[in-house]
């Protein structure tokens, strides 16, 4: 009787909240004035080290250098907060409240006391119980706030605000997925980490392998003005219209010092990375960053690509559409890093031409037991087979296999994943940025990212480590030709080849097969 009298009172909370969520609305948008980033930047002190970090490089040229490793990636991003004098522009996908959240949230505010203007923008999927801490944010001089496509259900976990809002899913399923950090115009940071602990080596379950690339030059005034598209956009709102912002007081300031101020330390970085670069504050410090001139072109979504109902519409001019016409104009090899990777029909075509003209084409994903998208990777392994047939060469990264190795950080008992958004053509071309190659970053959510031509950048990638050492599977097809096996490298040469997925379970297949039966392959 005590059950189902359970199961009555639940039946009716959930018919109750599925009228208030019917009900839930976004309050209408308050006019605002528009705010670009500044062009007198010359004269600060980042200005100065970005001049003389792009001295002897050809004219129009842009300077980069590549982060593979997490601790040296959230440290630069703490170097040029600390070191910004007139502006900080940050736009990511997730921003969460935990160590690395915390360090970086609180060298923003730092910079507002100091006088800086801060402007962040954060998606606002992942941000259930982050309104107190924004809302007192935005209460500070200096720091403005804004979310873009809020949900209008604010209270509760994020499965119960997305199950409030199923009224709204057309436009609740579109997101932001730019990662871009700017400051005072002078030096960006793009690339795939958002603001999170599995981002930058610091969580004890599982680590992503992420790549971000520090810009200087022509470069980060486009990026600069892609923030500032977003930040005006009409899909964007204020934290204010969306929380109640307390007035700023000694009161608001302790409670945002007991929350952000001298809970964790930065994170540990070495004296050089893999590349040879030592930490960026100390190149800041010598007054010239060690980079690689390149012609860089930035590329980014439009905000209102997310309000478009044609699917080719929103593909147009994309971030996907332009990276892909650099591969299809390859002439010897494409290399594809991207976690969630799902070719569709046409990408499938595209590469299979490819291979018939001669050009060698790889792709590295995640296995399945390094997936956090199991979905979408049963969605990318219908194409396998066919892609191995068309002559394409398939690796996976293992959650098994990468912590041995040492190359890009210890994982300590952490599991590795691959998180890295990176495609090079002809050992000359790059693409780096947030975008994933899937139908979702094609048409549904926002990218940001670099188109790079730079040889000796792209070497530099090139060498970090061989796919095979790199803790991943190279995938063969089997004696029938119509399976898969995953070949194991080891150090000594030697092969190991199983027909066993790793990480397979057949109760996680059917659940997959059954979704993939109900899902257009855009949405997974």
């Amino acid at each position: 009787m005590r059950e189902g009298c359970s199961i009555m009172v639940r039946a009716m909370l959930v018919c109750v909240a599925l009228f208030l969520g019917a009900c839930a609305s976004l309050p209408p948008p308050q006019p605002r004035a528009e705010t670009t980033a500044p062009i007198d930047v010359a004269d600060t002190p980042l200005g100065r080290v970005a001049a003389a970090s792009g001295q002897g490089a050809a004219p129009g040229l842009s300077g980069f250098q590549l982060m593979p490793e997490g601790p040296t990636a959230l440290n630069a991003r703490l170097a040029l907060a600390r070191r910004a004098q007139k502006t900080i522009d940050a736009q990511y996908y997730i921003l969460q409240k935990d160590a690395s959240g915390t360090l970086f949230l609180d060298a923003l505010l730092q910079a507002a006391r100091r006088g800086v203007r801060v402007r962040l923008l954060v998606d606002d999927f992942y941000t259930a119980g982050k309104d107190e801490l924004f809302a007192a944010l935005a209460s500070q001089p200096n720091f403005e706030l804004r979310l873009f496509n809020p949900l209008a259900v604010r209270a509760g976990p994020l499965g119960l605000r997305v199950g409030l809002s199923l009224f709204d899913l057309r436009r609740i399923n579109r997101r932001m997925h730019n990662k871009l950090f700017v400051a005072d115009n002078s030096m960006a940071i793009v690339g795939g980490r958002n603001i999170a602990d599995e981002y930058f080596m610091r969580s004890e379950v599982a680590n992503f392998i992420d790549m971000d690339v520090l810009a200087t030059g022509p470069v980060v005034s486009e990026l600069s003005a892609t923030f500032d598209d977003f930040w005006n956009s009409r899909q964007v709102r204020p934290v204010a219209e969306l929380s109640t912002v307390p007035p700023d007081s000694e009161s608001v300031r302790a409670w945002l010092h007991d929350q952000l101020a001298g809970t964790v330390e930065p994170p540990r970085e070495r004296d050089v990375d893999v590349l040879g670069h030592p930490p960026i504050a100390q190149q800041l410090q010598a007054g010239r960053l060690l980079q690689t001139p390149g012609d860089g072109r930035a590329v980014s979504d439009i905000p209102k690509k997310i309000a478009m109902d044609d699917p080719e519409a929103s593909y147009a001019d994309s971030v996907t559409q332009r990276t892909i016409a650099m591969l299809q104009g390859a002439q010897k090899q494409v290399i594809m890093v991207s976690p969630y990777f799902i070719p569709g029909e046409v990408g499938l075509a595209q590469m299979k031409a490819g291979v018939e003209r001669g050009v060698e084409m790889i792709v590295l994903t995640n296995s399945l037991d390094a997936t956090d998208e199991s979905l979408v990777y049963a969605g990318y392994a219908r194409y396998r087979v066919r892609m191995l047939k068309a002559g394409i060469r398939l690796f996976e990264l293992s959650a098994k296999l990468l912590p041995r190795q040492r190359t890009l950080g210890d994982f300590s008992s952490s599991s590795g994943r691959l998180h890295a958004k990176i495609a090079l053509v002809d050992q000359r071309r790059m693409f780096i940025g947030s975008m994933n190659l899937d139908g979702r970053s094609a048409r549904l959510n926002t990218e940001v990212g670099i188109l790079i031509e730079s040889p000796a950048l792209v070497e530099q990638f090139s060498r970090l480590t061989p796919l095979r050492a790199m803790g991943a599977y190279e995938l063969q097809l089997d004696d029938s030709r119509d399976g898969v096996g995953w070949v194991e490298h080891d150090a000594d040469g030697t092969r190991t080849m199983t027909k066993d997925e790793p990480g397979a379970s057949w109760v996680g297949d059917f659940k997959n097969w059954l979704l993939l039966k109900l899902l257009p392959e855009d949405l997974l």
